[in-house]
């Protein structure tokens, strides 16, 4: 069986813009739909996906993933009218929603009515009957089956949050069997997600898009210095739930969709708003650190009522909010599980593949679906097609480094020299993650490095902190990870302290407070990276890197050699490693510099 799941709602925003001119850009970006990407499924089997962003350039898109979609389906040799079922991550229902109101009624008609998604198949993909294709998931059940379904666990606790699916934030429910029944729902009035990115507006970033610069700032602030006042934003309450008394503040349709009712509210009990650009001040910290407590003070009371309910000792979690490595991290040491598995696309690009193998599982039972292990499901290259692409370049030196164990020593002693290191090899991974096939790569030991990043080449706040890549053999040497549950930080999903022994040694990839959030490579995870911290190790006692994604401020993580080549260039980056093929900048006196 063929399965293409698909995510996003690919008007969202300029339906917004046509009846709400006059927003501010930050405000059109409240809307469901962003992160759109496509997910090929064979009998159970993701074969690929990625991101729509990747292909357009334009981060977190919310179009129809057109691009994506055809790429799959290039690189699985299948073609449209082979495609058994197109499942979409998201059923909005007329039923469920107040179309009295002109507005609701026409973003209905024109974004959420499931049909709207055959518009565009049938534009793009003409000559096949694709209303018999078609089957919409609710949101919050692709977001479920997206981390039940590849964890490998047949009884697992099944937690979604996120800002909201159609009509709800949060959504508890039990995998058992391969079927998955939902207890309990958090409407969308009451959402924490929507919370978390409401003060992301209110301290000067982008909300749908900046929530993890505010959990990096939680870091630096005092949690008790507003605790009590952001207490009183939400009620937790007997039988694992809570309501969220903040969001009311928005009591009519432009508070609705720009959330001022709220935000004016938040200044009145805060201070005032942050202007984006404006330096931020401790205030700014301690609101933060004091969001990010009662963020994670609403998810373990959730986790603690149900994990006692249901006697589940695994859990499986999705959602936007799953994307909160701080949260995830207190998750993970409260004890309540013995497992916990977050999928890499934990966002609504995830939904994309949840909503394929929610429809698998409907429609065939029992068909087994692998344990997941690292998501390289995006567009690879050969060598060759390498070469073609970036070989009559004239602006770079292209060497062609055909030896493996060449390749990497010569990589190995660039890192130890302090160069910054782009690394493109293998398949592009799913989800936000740099996960070692797009990252940038440096050494790990001098805090300076850090801050040389930050400044100089992804340009961007100087308090964000950079992640560490460490071997699976050495991961509880240098970070508190126990020695069998490597696993779970094969995502770069949890925060973990690294140990004091080390924080001096690790200056670059230890945040302010002693977390660090660790990726841990295993050799049949990723051959090449494990073989590259290993000669690292070799050169300098430590099989640990710094690594980030392969982008610039603004940009998606890169996608084909050509951006790669671009964006070494535009970063101000030593070298790019790709494939077997080490790129570098033309010496000054050849570029005129």
């Amino acid at each position: 069986m063929k399965v293409l799941g698909i995510s996003g709602l690919h008007n969202s925003v300029d339906f917004k813009r046509r009846e709400l001119p006059g927003l501010s850009a930050r405000e059109y970006r409240i809307v469901q739909g962003l992160d759109s990407a496509a997910a090929l499924v064979v009998d159970g089997v993701v074969r690929a996906a990625a991101a729509e962003e990747r292909y357009t350039a334009q981060k977190a898109t919310g179009s129809f993933p057109v691009h994506a979609i055809r790429d799959a389906l290039r690189r699985v040799a299948v073609e449209a009218d082979e495609i058994d079922v197109v499942a979409h991550g998201f059923a909005h229902r007329a039923a469920d929603l107040d179309l009295s109101d002109p507005y609701l009624a026409a973003r209905y008609a024109e974004v959420y009515d499931p049909d709207v998604q055959l518009t565009w198949l049938r534009q793009e993909f003409p000559g096949v009957d694709w209303a018999d294709r078609l089957l919409p998931v609710p949101h919050h059940l692709a977001h479920a089956a997206s981390a039940y379904y590849p964890s490998g666990y047949d009884e697992a606790l099944v937690l979604v949050a996120d800002g909201m699916g159609e009509t709800e934030s949060l959504t508890v429910a039990v995998g058992t069997g391969g079927k998955i029944e939902v207890l309990h729902r958090i409407p969308a009035l009451h959402s924490i997600g929507t919370l978390y990115g409401v003060f992301t507006m209110y301290l000067g970033f982008d909300m749908m898009m900046d929530e993890y610069k505010v959990m990096g700032l939680a870091a630096f602030g005092d949690r008790r210095a507003h605790f009590t006042e952001m207490s009183r934003l939400v009620n937790l309450l007997d039988g694992g739930t809570f309501t969220v008394a903040g969001l009311a503040a928005d009591r009519n349709l432009l508070e609705r969709e720009t959330h001022r009712g709220v935000l004016s509210m938040l200044a009145e009990r805060f201070g005032p708003a942050r202007q984006p650009g404006t330096p931020i001040e401790q205030r700014h910290r301690d609101v933060a650190a004091a969001l990010q407590a009662v963020i994670e003070l609403c998810l373990v009371h959730v986790l603690r009522h149900f994990r006692r309910e249901t006697g589940l000792r695994d859990l499986c979690y999705a959602g936007g909010v799953a994307l909160n490595c701080s949260a995830n991290g207190v998750i993970a040491r409260s004890r309540l599980f013995d497992r916990i598995f977050i999928p890499p696309g934990a966002g609504d690009d995830g939904s994309a593949i949840g909503a394929a193998l929610y429809v698998q599982a409907q429609q065939e039972p029992g068909t087994r679906v692998p344990a997941m292990s690292m998501p390289y499901w995006g567009t690879s290259f050969t060598d060759e097609e390498i070469g073609a692409a970036i070989g009559g370049r004239t602006d770079v030196v292209v060497r062609h480094v055909p030896d493996r164990a060449s390749l990497l020593a010569e990589t190995a002693e660039a890192l130890e020299g302090g160069e910054v290191v782009s690394w493109f090899q293998g398949g592009m991974e799913f989800g936000p993650r740099a996960l070692g096939n797009r990252s940038i790569l440096a050494d790990p030991r001098d805090e300076r490095m850090r801050d040389h990043i930050n400044a100089l080449i992804k340009r961007r706040e100087d308090f964000r902190p950079f992640a560490p890549v460490v071997t699976a053999e050495a991961a509880s040497t240098y970070f508190e990870v126990e020695p069998d549950d490597e696993e779970r930080f094969r995502h770069m999903l949890f925060t973990t302290r690294t140990r004091p022994e080390h924080r001096a040694s690790l200056g670059a990839v230890t945040h302010f407070d002693g977390t660090a959030r660790v990726q841990v490579v295993s050799r049949e995870g990723n051959p090449l990276l494990w073989e590259l911290l290993t000669a690292f190790a070799t050169r300098t006692g430590i099989p640990v890197l710094l690594n980030t994604s392969f982008n610039l401020r603004g940009q998606p993580i890169v996608r084909t050699p050509e951006t790669a080549v671009d964006t070494l260039l535009r970063g101000g980056l030593n070298r790019l490693v790709i494939g077997g093929y080490v790129v570098t900048p033309l010496p000054a006196a050849e570029d005129g510099r």
